[in-house]
């Protein structure tokens, strides 16, 4: 990955923004496929211990930026710095090593298995007799009812199967394995997205639970009430650019439109 020299902390930035409380920072990101300009010269932060939305119509760059930040990807140009190291995955299981989660919209969870099953998937705990490896299944059943009783309080028993479990009870289960392996950043790609109002509360009071955790967030939402509900951070995104940022509780959702479609200056 090359870098590019910036001016500093972006317009719209929170105050302080260059400094310890700062966890993500993106300087300069381009990515182009073929002649498509997906990220154009993307600057923007994320505090730790916050929600910070990202928004913006569909193919304004927020996936792709996500992408980016969670190994997915590989900018062209510019660079993004994570708990103070400069980054360069090649995987998302370089992003998970270095505290990156996303919790994706289609949840990748396995139906047929369990949910303490679906929690430690490619993470499974072993004990070793000599060159001998065997599953510690109680050991994750254990650790998956304190995984659960910490976060959710709408999940039933660990070794329910996810198949019978409810679109909101699924999120959950997506979001305590986010949560559980000392993340230090959890990515959401629209969360309720396809939830009803009481399964939408009820995720994003997993959600503010997260931050009062200590976690930070990254939230994707086309949700604009529900942005002003949770972040506190919001930064908005137009063919491939980032074209301003607020801080939550001095904007407004309509100055929030605004700026996505060019209505409002940055």
């Amino acid at each position: 990955m090359t870098t590019q020299p910036t001016s500093g902390a972006p317009e719209g930035a929170p105050g302080g923004s260059a400094g310890g409380d700062t966890l993500l920072r993106c300087e300069g990101v381009s990515l182009s496929f073929g002649s498509v300009r997906a990220l154009v010269d993307v600057s923007l932060t994320l505090r730790r211990g916050e929600i910070t939305a990202l928004v913006g119509d569909n193919g304004a760059g927020k996936s792709t930026l996500v992408r980016c930040i969670s190994g997915i990807h590989r900018p062209q140009s510019g660079r993004i710095v994570f708990d103070g190291e400069e980054i360069d995955f090649h995987s998302p299981e370089d992003a998970r090593e270095a505290g990156i989660e996303t919790v994706h919209q289609n949840l990748a969870l396995v139906e047929d298995l369990t949910v303490w099953q679906n929690l430690f998937l490619n993470r499974e705990i072993v004990r070793r007799f000599g060159p001998v490896a065997l599953l510690d299944r109680r050991a994750m059943q254990v650790r998956a009812r304190e995984m659960v009783s910490t976060l959710a309080v709408n999940v039933p028993a660990v070794r329910s199967r996810v198949r019978r479990l409810s679109g909101g009870q699924r999120q959950a289960v997506a979001i305590c394995r986010a949560a559980g392996f000392s993340s230090k950043l959890v990515i959401m790609d629209e969360p309720t997205a396809a939830l009803g109002v009481q399964e939408t509360a009820r995720v994003e009071e997993l959600i503010l639970r997260l931050r009062d955790e200590g976690h930070s967030v990254l939230l994707i939402s086309h949700n604009f009430a529900q942005v002003m509900r949770l972040s506190d951070q919001v930064w908005a995104m137009r063919a491939g650019r980032r074209v301003g940022g607020r801080r939550t509780a001095e904007t407004t959702g309509e100055e929030i439109v605004a700026l996505i479609t060019g209505a409002a200056s940055r």
